[in-house]
């Protein structure tokens, strides 16, 4: 739950491990969610805590001196609010009895709660608390305390708090953490949502108990069987599981970390992605979980028509609903194939467990009698938390692939392109650079993932085989990307030097700033990679030619103007990505076809070393020179074959740079004009 909170923080500019925050909680210090949550900062100013017996009021706190007495009362066998040291409590605060008809309010809890009245029932209080202007409400105690205003007390169903619940629209904290079961109701997260709290459900953020439990049996599971084969002794065994403890909760938080993460990502696209998500669920609706949007709180068709016309998309707990049936059904599909026992997926699998256990039970692990399932799950977290929800549905519907097919080419792309280390690497600049940039950043990545996807759904060997197509792209790709300011245009260098310049400036380390800078380039990776095959040239050659025809004849140019397209609906989408992949297609036969002039021998001389270089920056300035050249000239020779066809290109393209808006009747002439000029 804490990764949670921590998450909501940074996307507000607050890092709650080096700045102080106000909180408002549900629980006591021997509570295990509220007691262990208020020891995860120092910086905590606890101002109120409630629980069934007492109300604990701070209204000053010092957070140094109030952390450790939060850790003494954490510390003992049990412990209630009633013995926090009166003395470490701030004028006009105490620990007051639920049980008293009436409580009298000091000048300090009147100002910080913003109540008028002298004195007032305990549940009064508790009211105010829960409508404090604070940073966070934190709940870690039993009992649900909001709803929302549409539904009764009674559709709660929890009578014992009837007199202290507020609405969600009476909530005053900007940060809600749900470490309890239903501190809120769905409908009352979705109303807070809408007002601007940052939340998600307490599913999201109760998920690591589940994990833990999960991680613990299998690891029990796979030690129990080394026990069984006389590897290790019981005692053994429990020694070691205790010094995994550290390792494991490592694993599980990652796991949160990731889970809020894609819903911070979907929360950012908004809008964008309401057409998408109204078809996932109305193919979950079909679906064998059969999604019930009613008993969900998810908005039917109606409602959503209603939040594109305000301007709002899904709220974060609604997201969350969204992302756990979309998990589920993949998990249930990836199980009833045959991917988890592809043989590529040994990392993801090894991955789940402790490193001590890769380390030293690796052949273990691959024995694991649970090992279809771990990797089901493994690859289903991977794939969903890093594209998203919709993205399975998506892609479905563009190809007719299954799910299986999908999570093969997903993860064929995430280690061609070495993924794994880019979202590392965002990830590790926490607190360093704005929240908005490293979701902008992982967008960029989820765009090339895409497009990457889609690739080989559509040109890889049919079945895809994970291993193979890795192997024969990932070279080839790395070879791209080392050579690719030398290959590309002017244009694309000077775009990719601008994105790198802004990123370093907003404290993105350089070799980061430049691997994101490269991606929209590198979506043409997979076409270049598989022409230097055919073609029998190195992937530097075939850079040049592809970049350089797209220049050219302003593929990239068209690209680009056909992604700017205003596309709100899924017909509309299609046929901007139609365009897209039609753009892509015509560049990557033009460089087939230019290459042939280069093969024919269009190779110019050398360029001759600039005065003052060194030797060997001199060869490699020449030896770019020299192909550049080469490249001009093929091009020049290809056109010649076909001067009037390529004589109304350039005209129509020169008509259509001068407008002054581009629309999609445009680009699907000029696609048809490129379709032309490569049947000839």
């Amino acid at each position: 739950a804490w990764e949670s909170v921590k998450r909501h923080f940074r996307e507000l500019g607050h890092d709650t491990q080096s700045e102080d925050f106000t909180v408002v909680g549900c629980g006591d210090m021997s509570g295990d969610v509220f007691g262990n949550g208020m020891l995860l900062s120092k910086h905590i100013r606890l101002v109120g805590a409630f629980n069934h017996l007492h109300i604990f009021v701070d209204p000053d706190p010092d957070p140094a001196k109030s952390f450790k007495e939060r850790q003494r009362l954490f510390d003992l066998p049990r412990s209630s609010w009633s013995d926090y040291n009166a003395k470490l409590i701030s004028k006009g605060g105490g620990v007051f009895d639920r049980s008293a008809k009436s409580i009298k309010l000091t000048p300090e809890i009147k100002k910080l709660f913003g109540m008028t009245e002298d004195s007032v029932p305990p549940s009064e209080l508790i009211r105010a608390m829960l409508q404090a202007e604070v940073d966070l409400l934190w709940f870690g105690g039993i009992g649900t305390y909001i709803k929302s205003e549409r539904e009764s007390n009674a559709d709660v169903g929890d009578r014992a708090n009837d007199p202290v619940r507020i609405d969600a629209k009476e909530i005053g904290a900007k940060v809600l953490g749900e470490g309890a079961n239903l501190g809120v109701t769905q409908r009352g997260r979705i109303e807070a949502a809408l007002r601007g709290v940052k939340l998600n459900t307490d599913a999201i953020d109760n998920s690591a108990g589940v994990d833990c439990s999960d991680h613990e049996v299998n690891i029990k599971i796979l030690l129990g069987a080394i026990v069984s084969d006389g590897d290790m002794t019981l005692k053994q065994r429990d020694k070691l599981l205790e010094a995994m403890t550290d390792e494991v909760a490592e694993l599980v938080l990652a796991d949160n970390y990731d889970q809020t993460q894609a819903l911070s990502v979907a929360a950012h696209k908004g809008l964008s992605l309401i057409d998408a998500q109204s078809r996932l669920m109305r193919n979950l609706e079909r679906g064998h979980l059969k999604l019930n949007r009613r008993i969900e709180f998810l908005p039917d068709d109606e409602a959503i028509a209603d939040r594109v016309t305000a301007g709002k998309g899904l709220t974060r707990p609604e997201l969350a609903v969204l992302l756990a049936y979309a998990k589920m059904e993949l998990y249930d599909d990836l199980l009833e194939s045959d991917l988890p026992d592809d043989p590529a997926l040994a990392e993801d699998l090894a991955l789940y467990f402790p490193e001590r256990l890769r380390a030293k039970h690796g052949k273990a692990i691959m024995e694991h009698r649970l090992r279809r399932e771990i990797i089901a799950t493994t690859v289903t977290n991977s794939m969903i938390n890093r594209v998203g929800a919709t993205f399975l549905n998506t892609l479905s519907e563009q190809t007719g692939a299954k799910p299986a097919e999908i999570a093969r080419a997903y993860t064929i792309v995430r280690d061609v392109f070495g993924l794994r280390g880019l979202w590392d690497a965002i990830e590790a600049l926490d607190t360093k650079v704005p929240a908005a940039l490293q979701t902008r950043m992982l967008l960029d990545i989820q765009r090339l993932v895409e497009r990457e996807t889609l690739w080989f759904l559509r040109n890889g060997r049919r079945p895809l085989d994970i291993a193979s197509h890795v192997n024969e792209f990932e070279p080839g790709v790395s070879a791209l990307k080392g050579c690719l300011v030398d290959v590309i245009g002017d244009v694309e260098r000077d775009d990719l030097t601008l994105v790198c310049a802004e990123l370093e400036e907003k404290g993105v380390p350089k070799d980061l700033a430049h691997a994101i800078a490269s991606l929209e380039v590198l979506s043409s990776a997979c076409d270049v990679v598989r022409l230097a095959s055919s073609s029998k040239s190195d992937v530097r050659t075939v850079a040049i030619v592809y970049f350089k025809v797209g220049a050219r004849f302003s593929l990239d140019w068209l690209r680009d103007r056909a992604s700017e397209l205003a596309a709100d609906t899924y017909w509309q989408k299609l046929a901007v990505n139609a365009l897209v992949d039609d753009f892509y297609q015509h560049q990557s036969q033009l460089a087939q076809n230019v290459l042939g002039h280069v093969d024919a021998g269009g190779s110019s001389k050398k360029a001759a070393p600039k005065k003052g270089a060194s030797q060997k920056g001199a060869k490699k300035t020449a030896g770019a020179n020299g192909d550049i050249a080469a490249t001009d000239t093929a091009i020049a020779a290809w056109s010649a074959d076909r001067p009037d066809d390529v004589e109304r290109s350039d005209r129509l393209l020169d008509d259509i740079r001068s407008a002054d808006h581009v629309d999609l009747a445009m680009l699907a002439v000029a696609n048809g004009q490129m379709r032309a000029l490569l049947s000839r």
